[in-house]
């Protein structure tokens, strides 16, 4: 994330932002709530007769987007502009048809922070994975997607190990 954008970067303005963003508009998502701390976001996708396949149920492509950039966009919230935050992978396994509007939560726990945190501390990669469930209006599982991030420190952040320390490690 660029300094600029780390000093205004709240979760209502996220929010506000994903809720005008095309991809997002024009696929039918809405974001209903980012959390304060950004450890908590609530996704809707509304079926729309333009986001229909020719089943006549959600687009499959519109449900994958759903759960894009949201994992990555909490952490980029909660870890700051020291690090660089970026999706590497990511799977949906198809479980039912979506005919209603679907829904998806998003949580980071502590434990998965703390884990990122250790990782990364001495300038190495983690790769965190999530699994979100999108669900139906009845609270039925649609979909499975699961989800791998690249998270770093940037290079300016990371601990440099100079001689004197080495030595102290090895004494």
């Amino acid at each position: 994330m660029e300094q600029w954008l780390a000093k205004i970067y709240r979760p209502n303005y996220v929010r506000r932002a994903l809720n005008l963003w095309p991809p997002f508009w024009g696929s039918g998502i809405r974001i209903e709530s980012i959390s304060d701390d950004f450890l908590e976001v609530k996704v809707k996708l509304k079926l729309r007769w333009w986001n229909k396949n020719a089943n006549r149920t959600q687009y499959g492509g519109s449900i994958f987007s759903l759960t894009d950039p949201v994992y990555s966009l909490m952490l980029m919230g909660v870890l700051g502009e020291q690090f660089y935050v970026w999706d590497k992978e990511a799977s949906i396994n198809f479980i039912k048809p979506g005919t209603s509007e679907l829904y998806a939560d998003f949580i980071l726990t502590q434990q998965q922070l703390d884990t990122i945190y250790q990782e990364t501390m001495n300038g190495d990669k983690s790769f965190p994975e999530f699994v979100i469930y999108v669900k139906n209006a009845k609270g039925e599982v649609v979909s499975e997607v699961q989800r791998k991030l690249y998270v770093r420190k940037k290079p300016q952040y990371r601990d440099i190990v100079n001689d004197d320390d080495l030595v102290e490690r090895e004494s």
